[in-house]
C-alpha cells in the first residue's frame, strides 16, 4: 500500500513538474512581445497557447497511461491512453476501470488533470489580462 501511495505521489509530482515547465516556457513566448491588440494577431496567439497546452495536457495525460500501461492494469495501450484520457479529464465514462488493487489512482488523477486545467486557464487569464493592460495604456497614451 505505501508502495502504491508513493507511486501514485510520484505520477502527481511528474504530471506537475511537466505543466510547470510548459508554462514556463508558453509564458515566455506569450508575453514576451505582445503582438497588437487587433483581432487577428490576438487571435493567433490565443490559438498558439491552446495548441501548446493541449499538447503539454496530453503528455500529462501519456504519463499517466503509459504507467497503466507498463503495470498491465488495462489491456492495451490504446486503452490505457483511453482511460487516462476520459480520467485526467474527468469525463469519467466508466467503460473501463482500473482492477480493484489499482483503483485510487483513478480520483487521484482526475484530481490531478482538474488542477492543471485550472492552472492552464489561469494562463489564459494571465494573457488575456496582459493585453488588456496593454491595451488600456495605449488608449491613455492617445491625445
Amino acid at each position: 500500500m505505501i508502495w502504491k501511495f508513493l507511486t501514485v505521489w510520484c505520477l502527481l509530482a511528474i504530471t506537475v513538474t511537466i505543466h510547470a515547465a510548459g508554462l514556463t516556457a508558453i509564458l515566455r513566448r506569450a508575453l514576451v512581445g505582445l503582438p497588437k491588440t487587433r483581432f487577428w494577431p490576438v487571435t493567433r496567439l490565443l490559438v498558439w497557447v491552446a495548441w501548446w497546452l493541449l499538447l503539454l495536457h496530453l503528455a500529462e495525460i501519456s504519463v499517466w497511461a503509459l504507467f497503466f500501461w507498463w503495470q498491465k492494469c488495462l489491456p492495451d495501450l490504446e486503452s490505457s491512453f483511453y482511460f487516462s484520457g476520459v480520467t485526467y479529464t474527468t469525463l469519467g465514462y466508466g467503460d473501463l476501470v482500473l482492477p480493484h488493487e489499482w483503483r485510487l489512482f483513478s480520483p487521484v488523477e482526475g484530481l490531478t488533470g482538474i488542477l492543471m486545467c485550472g492552472l492552464s486557464t489561469g494562463l489564459f487569464f494571465a494573457v488575456v489580462s496582459k493585453f488588456l493592460t496593454a491595451k488600456s495604456a495605449s488608449e491613455q497614451d492617445r491625445p
